[in-house]
């Protein structure tokens, strides 16, 4: 079993996106069961328990410039590619294919991609099965997306459902990406690259309480930024 499963390159990516699938469509089955003060306090726990994740994974960094250097010319690059306007967008044109009313799908959609997209267990999972590992790490990722895409599912509605489609082909080009340039992660590489999706999950935490919103997908080139500059001082 386990050498069957290490014969597909991005088994783990697949069992994830499967599991939020799942365990999205569930959440919108009880969705319509829950009272609308559950579904805030749900929404309100998963916007705390990202801050908290955000502040463990920034922690990592060993180096505040590479930090600050990823973060300032990810964020220039992200916002000259418009990258949270193309996938609104994406998610948008995903809503009126499918005829779906409901008005908060663009917002599920994004924020279910950045939660699940950006964590550490993302990153360090990906690359574990790009190296050739068994991946442990994205299975258990993918028990714990599956639980959160039932809260998240109904709270925001169907957009969760419809990112796992891009959950997989982020997630498993990561995992592909570490197999082709496995010689340049090392164990800085992958610190500061988590450092970098701690601070975009910091971000993403503040815009579900409503505190304050960023463009955090704007920030996603960070991860790219981190894993040079950390290459190059290391």
């Amino acid at each position: 079993m386990n050498e069957w499963i290490q014969h597909i390159p991005v088994f783990g990516s697949l069992a994830n996106a499967a599991a939020v699938l799942a365990g999205g469509s569930f959440g919108l089955l009880m969705r319509s069961r829950l009272p609308q003060r559950h579904v805030e306090t749900a929404f309100h726990a998963i916007g705390l328990f990202t801050l908290f994740l955000g502040i463990h994974m920034a922690a990592k960094t060993q180096n505040f410039l590479v930090l600050i250097f990823s973060l300032v010319l990810g964020a220039l690059t992200g916002e000259a590619l418009n990258l949270e306007k193309r996938l609104d967008n994406f998610a948008e044109g995903l809503r009126q294919r499918f005829r779906c009313e409901n008005d908060r799908f663009v917002q599920g959609f994004v924020t279910a991609f950045l939660l699940f997209c950006t964590g550490s267990m993302t990153i360090l999972g990906a690359i574990e099965e790009g190296l050739g590992g068994y991946p442990n790490l994205l299975l258990a990722k993918t028990v714990l997306d599956g639980f959160s895409s039932v809260a998240l599912a109904a709270s925001l509605g169907p957009g969760v459902v419809a990112a796992s489609v891009p959950l997989l082909f982020f997630q498993g080009g990561l995992t592909l990406g570490a197999r082709a340039f496995q010689s340049l992660l090392s164990q800085p590489v992958i610190d500061e690259m988590s450092a970098v999706g701690g601070i975009l999950l910091l971000g993403l935490g503040l815009s579900l309480l409503e505190i304050r919103r960023f463009r955090v997908l704007n920030l996603l080139p960070g991860l790219l930024f981190a894993a040079a500059l950390s290459s190059l001082l290391s």
